[in-house]
């Protein structure tokens, strides 16, 4: 699957402590009385003790799996496909860290196996009072690690998807709500130029004279681009006084974001006997080629119903190829969509359903604040709409990772 959290695990494996084969009492009981810390200096309880060989099975698999990584990339047919290169390289360096914690906490119980049988010999009474000194700050260590490695063990799958589509949609205000949206793609834009990621429109409908969009998607590309724009998908809300109000009056009006992460070709497999392609003429602005030359792409998904319609360029080819991305994007974003519903029923099943209101953000002009609805915080406007999302960012993905905390 293309999740890691769905993958089969692994049995525990067994470790060499204290002299007995198995998981270490004494190492367990280390990390429990060491009192658990949130790495952002907030107050948050993980009670890690009765899951800890669970928890490590699951740390070897990912630095097993990071070996075979980086065996692949040492290979030189897949050397050869720099896509591919691309794919395993962002994958394994979302892998790393989790992988290196892995490697410190067995040295670190490696450590504490020494210090306990030091103690328990007792028949160097210097070593064995060296020893009592040192376990409690090798524990604190312990638990630091664990904790450091279950954050991001819970990321990993997020910070593997290098590539998303991100879509921005005029929503509720007319034409204000085109230069909103315009407004949104510029702010994403320049966040992602300070986040060093790759930037291609894939299709645009804009509103000539205004210089608003109905809609436009983007593909982004590069590290962590998934886990830090997840959490812009929803209803963006505006309130200023529009460039075409006379009056002064302010209005309220919405764009709407969707992000989809851009899978792999090898993590979705259409069978294109269940596509239906139709190559059409283009529509709508565009000169002498429109309506004349049949360069447009329409595919029809029929298991699901979904429709892709391309007409971005004046080369059918490129067309054709946006338009399978785009599909294989929003077949893979419904399997993501199913599983989270899932996980949804199941939670809500223990502690009952939370709905969300649709809106987001408001971008407030006059108060020159945003705030975002999800963090009950407020923002500086103008930092904000310079691409400065940052801080926005980091608050909802810490929200997220708590959240799935609880649900371990």
């Amino acid at each position: 699957m293309w999740r890691a959290d769905a993958r089969a695990m692994r049995s525990p494996f067994p470790v060499e402590c204290c002299g007995t084969v198995g998981h270490c009492a004494s190492a367990q009981l280390a990390i429990a009385r060491v009192r658990p810390h949130w790495h952002s200096g907030q107050s948050h309880t993980i009670y890690l003790v009765d899951r800890t060989d669970t928890l490590l099975a699951k740390l070897a698999d990912i630095a097993t799996e990071r070996e075979a990584l980086a065996r692949e990339l040492l290979d030189p047919a897949v050397l050869a496909d720099h896509r591919r290169v691309r794919d395993l390289s962002i994958r394994k360096a979302a892998l790393d860290s989790v992988a290196d914690a892995f490697v410190r906490y067995q040295s670190l119980r490696a450590e504490h196996a020494e210090l306990s049988e030091a103690i328990r010999d007792g028949a160097d009474a210097e070593l064995a009072a060296m020893a009592r000194t040192e376990l409690p700050e090798v524990e604190a260590r312990m638990r630091e690690v664990l904790e450091g490695a279950v954050e991001e063990l819970v990321t990993a799958d997020d910070r593997a998807i290098g590539s998303v589509m991100l879509e921005v949609r005029a929503g509720v205000g007319g034409d204000e709500a085109g230069l909103w949206a315009a407004d949104l793609l510029r702010m994403y834009q320049k966040f992602a130029a300070a986040r060093g990621w790759q930037v291609e429109t894939i299709e645009a409908s804009q509103d000539e004279g205004l210089g608003g969009v109905r809609w436009a998607i983007v593909n982004i590309r590069g590290e962590g681009v998934w886990s830090d724009l997840d959490h812009e998908a929803g209803t963006h809300c505006v309130k200023r006084v529009p460039a075409t109000e006379s009056q002064g009056r302010i209005h309220t009006s919405t764009a709407t974001v969707a992000v989809l992460p851009e899978p792999r070709e090898v993590d979705v497999t259409i069978d294109p006997d269940e596509v239906d392609e139709h190559v059409t003429t283009a529509q709508g602005p565009g000169g002498q080629n429109v309506n004349k030359v049949a360069t447009a792409v329409h595919l029809i998904h029929r298991p699901t119903g979904i429709e892709v319609r391309m007409q971005e360029t004046k080369s059918q080819q490129q067309n054709r190829e946006k338009a399978w991305r785009l599909l294989r994007a929003r077949l893979y974003e419904l399997e993501i969509q199913k599983q989270r519903e899932q996980e949804a029923r199941a939670r809500n099943e223990q502690i009952g359903s939370g709905g969300r209101a649709e809106r987001i953000r408001t971008y407030r002009w006059k108060e020159g604040m945003v705030v975002d609805h999800r963090l009950n915080e407020s923002f500086g406007l103008s930092g904000v709409m310079e691409g400065g999302l940052g801080e926005i960012v980091e608050g909802l993905r810490r929200q997220e990772i708590e959240r799935r905390l609880k649900a371990m």
